[in-house]
Order: C-alpha cells, then structure tokens, then sequence
C-alpha cells in the first residue's frame, strides 16, 4: 500500500504546535501543585482550575492507589523465551496509552496493543500478550522513543526513533514496522557514528541525538546527513560538560532540556541554541544513564549505574540537592524511574526486581538532602526490573525485568563466561541452580482493585469509556488496513495470474503454429 513520505507527514504535525507551548511557557506549568504555586500570580481556566490544583492528569482522577500493591493484569513471557538470556532492556508506553514499545537482548523493538478487556474488571479472561510489530536493529540497541504527537487513530503519525551500534538512526513505522526514514550522524573523519541517546523535542520537529561531548540536532522534516552540531564541552576553554551524553529529557514547560553523561555531570541547555545555563556537579558514583523533569519543570531526578540513590535537584537554585531516593542498583545496567503525570510518585525498580513507590509531596520543605523513605515496595520479578513506566492517564504500570546472566567460574558447562562480566551491561556471578531468570513483560492494575459496587461496572469513567472506545478504534483500523492490503495483493496476485495465461496461450499458439 502505497502512503505519503515520512517527511509530508512530519510537516503535518507540525502545523498544530506553537499555540500550546507558547501558553506552557507563558503561564508557567499547568502541572504545577499547591507547594510551587504562588498566590494569586497566575490565573487559571475554569476548566483547568480542578484538574491542576493538585491531581491535573486523567490517570489520578481515576484513582491511582498506591496504598496496597499494583495488581498484575497480563504481560509478555513466552516471546522472549525462545532465545537464551534474551533478556528485556526496557519499556515505555506509547504518548497516546494505546501500546507498549519494548527493547530486548536480541536487539528487536516490539509493540504490544493494550488488551481492551482489562477495563471491563473480567481480568481472568485475560490471556498472554503478543507483539504486534517486531522491528529488528543490525546491532545493539542504544536508544528508543516515541514520537512525542503520536496517535493511534493517526497511522501517520505513529513513528518510533532508534539508535544501535554502527547503525544510523532509523525511523521506523509503528503501524507497519517498515523503515521510514534515517539521520546519518558522521564525525570528524567522515566515518558514520551511532547515537547514545536519543530525544525528540516537544513539537516533534527536531530529534536530539547525544554522542561524545557533543549533540546534534536533526530536523525531522529532513532526513539525511545535515544538522546542527552543539558541542557540549569547548576544549580551549576547558569548560562545559564531558563524557558521553548518554541520556536527555526536555523540559515541559521552559525551553530547556538536561543531558546527562557518563561523566557523573548533568548539564542543562538552551533549546534555541544549544548554550550551557548550568552544569550540576558529579554527586553521583557510576555515569548517569536516566533523568526525567518534574511536570512542572522546577525539579530534575538522576539516577546512575552502579549508583544507590536517585537524586532530586531543585532546579531554581541549581546544584541544590532537595532530596534522594534509596533503591538497589548493583551493576552497569541501566535502570529506569517515572514520574506519574501529576508528578507525585517516582517508580523505580532494582536489581533484585523490586520496585518501590516515593511520595515526593512527603519530602522536606527545607531541601536539606534527606533520604526520602519509599511509601511502597513490592516484588515485581525474581530478576532485575530494569524498565518501568506509568501509563499517561490510566492507573497502569507496565515493567520490565531481566540481565545478563553468568554461572559462577566453578561450573564446567561454561567455563569462560565469567570472563564477560566487564561488558557493559552487566551482571550477577551466581551458582546455576540459584541463577534467577525473569525475562518479562508485565502489566500492573494501580487502581481500585474492584468497582465500588455494582452500579460502577454497569457505567464507566468517560476517560476509561474514551480510552476503550480508542482502543476498539485502532484494532477496526488495523483491521481495515489489513483488509485494505490484503485486498490490494490480492488484486496484484489475479493480475499475475492473468497475464501468466495469456503468456501460456500466447506460447502454446507459437508452437501450433510451428507444428502446422
């Protein structure tokens, strides 16, 4: 099926941006809670003024309850049992809630549809997840993210960015899981260059790439090899951030966004040219791998490998440390946190595969570098939870769990695998018969566990009716696409065998005629 080039439908996107942001930016976040407010300085809309007191997203006014344990719903084990140690790297969900996009050892992207039937309460009738796409990079994967304006019910805009070893960075399709499009970064010498990290800015219109002291900024509307090169440390003057930027987020509400490096630093820039505002000193021990804004963009969190603690940084008085968060973390492997969209709870998993959940609106006024103690932690996996992600506007979680595992030196069946355990990603020497494997997806209930009473199973929030009614939307849409094609090949396939019978007739007519 024949469809518009990527960078027609890019323009599109990018028709409907400014008005919005230019608010954000003016009016300070509408994310932001009773504590960053200052009264009577800004004036909300009557629409927005309930929602943005304390609880402005969708997914808390339908109640995310962290007073007793998420309940898991389904998830995705068989389909990464088939290769051995294919372990997960991670999970994210998609901006418009409707899928699950995932990274694994064996280098495949995949993307998972969220069954409709977890909002009905007939969770038993649940049956395991399968991908719907596979998309499989040549080589490691460094990066993934979605493209921040992606809708369902807009194939067009349904579009995921990757980066692996020596590879470009690729675009790729997340209706058909074709190849759309790649940036090609090149260094100094002309040789081709694989990104760390990968982040597209707000609007969708640029994809920031993070490389070695340096960052370059494509434009989304041209694929190929031009950008702009934003270095992020100035040799002559010794001065900036170092390392590789192996990690960015933009912030959502001010025209900034924050690198992180191997180097222990975080570095906070200017969108519009790429300037130093602030470099935040190496408090961590191992090389951040993770950073996320609070919503309201006044904080930043940071968390590094082989690193104990997450660190919350108060970003009107940079280099302020507010508070930290203790969670396991034993090796190089990187491991996520998420904030909720109100910006409430973090959620992060460990090592040993728990995660734990901190209620931010409990840490100390004064900021003086308190340890902030989890609300809750519970046993995700029996193996490290490296990924984890809070739905955009439901009371769900998704996680992912798994690592590199090695035997100890003892066992005979493999006797050079401990010599690996310097790789990057990382892992446990352990006894085989106490080596833990749980490569898994999963997928978390943090809501009410039941309907208040009966009343509430007969009507549905119009959030949960509006999100089941996308849901049944893309799976029609798919499916008239589907048909679409197959009719299409269909139709391609009678014309082959059409014009293979007039050949045969033809051919047989030429030899009659040579017989007579």
């Amino acid at each position: 099926m024949e469809r518009p080039p990527s960078q027609v439908r890019w323009k599109e996107e990018k028709k409907n941006v400014g008005a919005k942001e230019v608010e954000c930016h003016e009016n300070g976040g509408p994310r932001e809670d009773h504590a960053t407010r200052e009264g009577g300085e800004e004036k909300l809309e009557e629409g927005e003024q309930e929602s943005s007191a304390e609880t402005p997203s969708e997914g808390q006014n339908l109640g995310l309850d962290f007073s007793q344990n998420p309940q898991m719903l389904t998830g995705s084990w068989a389909e990464y049992s088939s290769l051995p140690e294919n372990y997960l790297k991670g999970c994210k969900w998609a901006p418009d809630g409707l899928c699950i996009l995932t990274n694994s050892a064996d280098n495949v992207l995949r993307v998972y549809n969220l069954p409709p039937e977890i909002y009905s309460y007939n969770w038993d009738l649940l049956t395991e997840m399968s991908p719907v796409l596979k998309m499989a990079e040549g080589d490691t994967i460094y990066d993934y993210c979605w493209y921040p304006k992606m809708s369902s019910l807009d194939p067009d805009s349904c579009f995921i960015a990757s980066s692996s070893r020596d590879n470009p960075v690729h675009i790729w399709d997340a209706f058909y899981g074709d190849l759309r499009a790649s940036f090609r970064p090149y260094n100094h010498l002309d040789e081709l260059t694989a990104a760390h990290s990968l982040c597209f800015s707000p609007d969708g219109s640029q994809l920031y790439c993070g490389f070695d002291k340096t960052v370059r900024v494509f434009y989304t509307d041209r694929p190929g090899r031009d950008c702009e090169e934003r270095p992020t440390l100035v040799k002559k003057q010794g001065q900036g951030q170092s390392g590789i930027i192996s990690c960015m987020a933009f912030s959502p509400c001010q025209s900034v966004y924050a690198c992180g490096s191997y180097s222990r630093t975080a570095g906070l820039y200017s969108c519009q040219d790429g300037s130093l505002l602030a470099l935040l000193p190496p408090r961590h021990h191992g090389g951040i791998t993770h950073l996320t804004f609070s919503p309201d963009g006044h904080y930043l969190y940071t968390g590094g490998r082989k690193d104990p603690e997450i660190l919350c940084w108060d970003l009107r008085d940079p280099g302020k440390i507010l508070f930290s968060l203790k969670r396991n973390v034993a090796t190089n492997q990187r491991i996520y946190f998420d904030l909720d969209p109100s910006g409430r709870y973090l959620l992060s998993g460990d090592t040993e595969g728990v995660v734990s959940v901190w209620d931010t609106l409990t840490a100390p006024p004064d900021g003086n570098q308190e340890l902030l103690q989890p609300h809750l932690h519970f046993q995700a996996h029996r193996d490290c939870t490296n990924g984890i992600s809070v739905h955009p506007f439901m009371p769900l979680l998704v996680t992912s769990s798994g690592q590199r595992q090695f035997l100890s030196p003892g066992d005979s069946s493999d006797g050079d695998s401990s010599d690996s355990g310097s790789e990057g990603d990382v892992v446990m020497l352990s006894p085989a018969p106490e080596v833990r494997q749980d490569n898994a997806l999963t997928v978390w209930w943090a809501g009410p566990l039941s309907p208040a009473n009966e009343g509430a199973q007969e009507e549905s929030p119009p959030v949960v009716v509006c999100f089941k009614e996308a849901l049944l939307d893309r799976e029609r849409l798919e499916a008239e696409q589907r048909r679409g094609e197959w009719v299409e090949q269909q139709a391609q396939f009678e014309e082959f065998c059409v014009g293979l019978r007039e050949e045969m007739e033809r051919g047989m007519r030429l030899v009659v005629e040579e017989e007579t």
